[in-house]
């Protein structure tokens, strides 16, 4: 069974930078790609990043492409968000997610964590 535990969210002022940690069980990283989604109040969630198995190829979510960037330790079993210029409404709960992604459109996730809280005030 596969576990994503996420970390790192908070309060911070708009233009601050947040980094998102998910710490995954296993080998996971090595055997599924991974992504970050993340739900706003009262939205759909919405896909924010995503890195392949192989760590070859990145995808971003129009959103979110230039200010955020996605990586992983594998040694540490640890996918990363880096998330630079934030403005208020990236302000949603964040999820990492394990399974396969073709593309910020294309993805079929098999798990994922509960959630880590990112308010960004104005």
């Amino acid at each position: 069974q596969v576990q994503l535990v996420e970390s790192g969210g908070g309060l911070v002022q708009a233009g601050d930078s947040l980094r998102l940690s998910c710490a995954a069980s296993g080998r996971t990283l090595s055997t599924h790609d991974m992504a970050w989604f993340r739900q706003a109040p009262g939205k759909e969630r919405e896909f924010v990043a995503a890195v392949t198995r192989s760590g070859s190829n990145t995808f971003y979510g129009d959103s979110t492409k230039g200010r955020f960037t996605i990586s992983r330790d594998i040694a540490k079993n640890t996918l990363y968000l880096q998330m630079n210029s934030l403005k208020p409404e990236d302000t949603a709960v964040y999820f990492c997610a394990a399974g396969w992604v073709g593309g910020p459109n294309s993805h079929a996730i098999n798990y994922w964590g509960k959630g880590t809280h990112v308010t960004v005030s104005s």
